[in-house]
């Protein structure tokens, strides 16, 4: 454990991150698979409105640095294409 003043207080900081970016990333899980659970069920409105969402936490958490920018991007795009397909 750190015994330096400054040291302690980076462990507190760093406490708190992980506790916020753990609610982000689970908020991101939980939209996404209601994306997912919705392209499964060829439920084209209910998706598209789940995708609205999703892309919303997605983009908030990418400027809050929880995830990578391009990682954010990537998961949207990748949302966005199966929705795609099940409109085809």
């Amino acid at each position: 454990m750190a015994n330096h003043k400054s040291a302690l207080k980076r462990h507190r900081q760093s406490l708190k991150r992980r506790a916020r970016n753990r609610i982000s990333k689970t908020r991101i899980k939980n939209t996404v698979k209601a994306v997912r659970v919705a392209i499964e069920e060829n439920d084209i409105a209910k998706a598209n409105e789940a995708l609205k969402v999703a892309t919303s936490i997605l983009d908030q958490a990418a400027r809050k640095k929880v995830i990578h920018a391009s990682q954010a991007k990537r998961r949207i795009s990748r949302l966005q294409t199966a929705i795609n397909k099940i409109e085809a």
